[in-house]
This record gives structure tokens, C-alpha cells and sequence, in this order.
């Protein structure tokens, strides 16, 4: 049974058995997950009603990243949870539809400062095993989630967050099938979040899997009894999400050896990752050629199926109401990237959102979905910018910038970091945000990974 094969596998990982890659890509993973973290607790408004109602349940030993509260675990997962995904900068899985660690990363911190002192191999082991499998569960879907009405990240994400703190907990294989199925009665996305004008919950999304992950792993080991098959069974994951279809070889090929976790890709920009191709295209293009916004007269762009939300519907897209709708919008970090030549952690406010020149811009962006693109769906594209004197510049990316075959380097992704700490709500100077970056990019060595924070 696939449940069990999988179970097995979370229960009996150890630090010993992880592939050097695997153990790497963990470290990578923190040292993100943490930095865009801290910078949402400053430039993310959206998640103070989900610290407010941590802080509402009471004090406690665990920290809102970026803040000076501490709260009790369950309300750490969902604030830090909130604020994970809420300036769209965290890592991303480019091969199927998963963001692996928003959810995650905040469930391992509330354990490792609840739980007493964890070490860092430790932690980095549930990080990579819960990470693992997220990804695992995203490429085994053979009937996309989004046919049956759902919203596929954060939903793939909780069990990924429920996986990795079943290995923090020292779960045995039949709590964690447990663990599974308890994360099963409670998490949902329904694809309504992508298409509502006003609601920002596309933002703080990854608040609800992060605390129902906690919540399943705990009542586990409180000795709740889950089902039998909570994945393949005839009422569970793959029956309720996607109709039955889906490929238990993408669960169970390489388990223990391989982890995807190695193979993620890391944001230059805050924005929705098929955005990627054309806010790097648009910055080329200028470099290259030299012309300036004004000289502009038409942006024509070529998206994928899974990039038409991106740009449709068009006058929405154009003009955004709300900050996380800018982020998932072709058309308005296309005209940020080419009015303001970037797109950075402070180009979604307000004042962006009705600056009359990037608005300006967003209108000439014209898009054409291609029905069989040449480039990794969701993550390339192709750009035609006309200029008023009649002059075409053309561009292509087959896979934007970030990705496993261009990764971001080690100085990019430092310098990411210190950023992300500068603009939290108590801001990190640069001397102790590299001091933490430090720490954690050699966390195996770390006694108490909770301290840390």
C-alpha cells in the first residue's frame, strides 16, 4: 500500500541516510523560508489578523517571525504560516504545482521551540523528508487538482508539513499514516481564491495547511486513529482531488535516495513564478537595446495554459486591486520591470498600484496564450516589445532565472536574505543577519535550532 510504503519511509529517516544534496538543499531551504518570512511581518498587512489571533490564544515559546511576539505552537504555525507565502517570494517547485516549505518551515519552527532543544540534523531531516514528499505527491497527479474546482499549492503543501513533523516528532510509521489522515479531514483550497477581485487570502493561504499539519501531528501522537489508506483509498487524497488518476511510481521511484527538495527553485523576485519569464525578458531587453518606458508603443507576450491566470481576466490584470493580485499578474510586473527597471519587495504598494505610469504601462501589455509552448510550461515565455519609431525587440526564456539549471547564487540568495531581515516589522541589521544566515547554512552543527529565533 502506497500509504504504508510512504509512512515507513517518513518514520525511519535519519540524518545518516540523507544524500549530501538532499542535506544541502534543506539548508538552502531555511535560510529562504526564513528571510521572505521576516520581510512579510513588515511589508505584509494582510497577516495581522492571523498574529492577532495567535497572540489571542496566549503567550507561549514560540516565535512570529520578524516580530516580538511568542505564542503558543499551534498559533505560531498559523501566523508564521500567514506570513510565508504572503510577499510571494518563497521557494517554488517548477516541475508541478507545489510550494513545498511555506508550510512546512513554519510547522518545524513551532515543534523545534516547543518540544525542547532539537538539534539541527534533526530538523534538517524532517525539512528534507516533509519537502520530499510534497513534491512527490505534485508530480504523481495525472487529473490536474483545478478540474475538480480546488487550488492545488497549499493543499499538496500540508502533507508535505504534516510528513515533516511526524520525523520531528520520532512518529512511528502508524501514527504518521494516522497523521496523514487526520491532515486530510481538515485541509481544503477551493479555486475560488484565484478568481475573487477583493479577497487577499491567495496571500496567507499557506496559515490554514500550516496549523491543520501541526494539529494532525500532535493529535497522532495523542493516539487518534486515522484510516487505513488516507491516499490511495477509495475515498481518500487521490479519489477526492484528483478522480482516482495518479502514478504511484512519482511516490515511490528513488525514495530515500533522491529528494526534490535538491531541485527547487529559489525567487530573484516577489512575485508569482510565472511571472518570472517576462519581468526577465523585459529587464534584458532594456539592457540590450537601451530604450526607455516612453519609447514603448506595445508588449506582446506568449503564456502557457498555466499561465492564462496570469493574465486573464485582462483588464483585471492590468489594473490590480490588491497587492497579491499585482503579484500575479503578467501585465502589471511586466510594466514594473520596464517603468521602474525592477521588481522588488517594496514595488506592491499602494502607490504602485495606482501609479498612473506602470498602470499605463500594464495596458500595453497584450497577451497571446500559446496552445504548445517551446518552453517549460509556467515558467518561460516569449516577449515582442514594439517602439513608437517602429523598432521590434524580441525575447525568449525557456526557464526564468532561479531555477535548478540557473540557480540564484549563494551571494544573490545571501544578499536575498539580509534584505528580507531589514524590512521585518523589528528589522535585523545587516551584522546579525549575517550572523543568523551563518548559523543556519551550518544548522547540522546547531544544539537548539528553536534558539536560533
Amino acid at each position: 500500500m502506497i500509504s504504508d510504503i510512504l509512512s515507513a519511509h517518513i518514520a525511519s529517516t535519519r540524518w545518516a541516510g540523507l544524500p549530501e544534496a538532499a542535506r544541502e538543499g534543506a539548508r538552502r531551504v531555511l535560510l529562504d523560508a526564513v528571510g521572505v518570512t521576516y520581510a512579510a511581518s513588515g511589508l505584509a498587512p494582510e497577516a495581522a489578523p492571523f498574529i492577532a489571533l495567535a497572540r489571542a490564544n496566549g503567550a507561549g515559546p514560540c516565535a512570529i517571525l520578524g516580530t516580538a511576539h511568542r505564542v503558543q505552537p499551534l498559533g505560531a504555525a498559523l501566523a508564521n504560516g500567514a506570513l510565508a507565502h504572503a510577499v510571494d517570494y518563497e521557494d517554488a517547485f517548477d516541475r508541478a504545482p507545489a510550494h513545498p516549505n511555506a508550510s512546512l518551515v513554519p510547522v518545524l519552527l513551532a515543534l523545534a521551540q516547543s518540544e525542547g532543544a532539537v538539534v539541527g540534523r534533526r530538523f534538517l531531516t524532517a525539512l528534507a523528508v516533509g519537502g520530499d514528499l510534497a513534491c512527490r505527491i505534485a508530480l504523481s497527479l495525472r487529473q490536474p487538482m483545478e478540474q475538480g474546482g480546488w487550488y492545488p499549492p497549499p493543499i499538496v503543501a500540508a502533507f508535505g508539513a504534516v510528513a515533516g513533523a511526524a520525523n520531528l516528532l520520532g512518529l512511528t510509521a502508524a501514527q504518521t499514516k494516522d497523521a496523514l489522515s487526520l491532515t486530510l479531514c481538515q485541509v481544503t483550497m477551493p479555486g475560488e481564491i484565484k478568481h475573487s477581485r477583493r479577497t487577499v487570502l491567495r496571500a496567507v493561504r499557506e496559515a490554514f495547511p500550516a496549523q491543520a499539519a501541526l494539529t494532525a501531528a500532535l493529535l497522532a501522537r495523542e493516539g487518534v486513529a486515522g484510516f487505513e489508506t488516507p491516499l490511495e483509498g477509495k475515498s481518500g487524497f487521490y479519489a477526492l482531488y484528483a478522480g482516482g488518476h495518479f502514478a504511484p511510481d512519482d511516490l515511490t521511484e528513488g525514495l530515500g535516495q533522491h529528494y526534490w527538495g535538491a531541485e527547487l527553485t529559489f525567487k530573484p523576485w516577489p512575485s508569482c513564478r510565472g511571472t518570472h519569464p517576462f519581468i526577465e525578458m523585459a529587464l534584458d531587453l532594456m539592457a540590450q537595446h537601451g530604450f526607455a518606458a516612453d519609447d514603448i508603443a506595445s508588449v506582446e507576450v506568449s503564456v502557457d495554459d498555466v499561465q492564462a491566470m496570469l493574465v486573464e481576466p485582462l483588464e483585471r490584470k492590468q489594473a490590480p486591486d490588491v497587492a497579491i493580485d499585482a503579484k500575479f499578474s503578467i501585465p502589471f510586473t511586466t510594466a514594473l520591470a520596464l517603468v521602474r527597471g525592477g521588481v522588488r519587495l517594496d514595488s506592491f504598494g499602494p502607490e504602485s498600484l495606482g501609479d498612473p505610469l506602470v498602470l499605463g504601462m500594464a495596458a500595453k501589455v497584450l497577451p497571446a496564450v500559446v496552445a504548445s509552448p517551446t518552453w517549460q510550461r509556467g515558467v518561460g515565455g516569449a516577449m515582442r516589445v514594439t517602439l513608437n519609431d517602429g523598432a521590434v525587440h524580441e525575447a525568449f526564456v525557456a526557464n526564468a532565472l532561479g531555477c535548478p539549471d540557473r540557480p540564484l547564487t549563494e551571494g544573490a540568495q545571501l544578499a536575498k536574505f539580509i534584505d528580507c531581515l531589514s524590512r521585518a516589522a523589528v528589522p535585523v541589521g545587516r551584522e546579525r543577519a549575517e550572523a543568523l544566515a551563518e548559523r543556519i547554512l551550518a544548522l547540522e552543527s546547531c544544539d537548539a535550532v528553536g534558539a536560533l529565533f
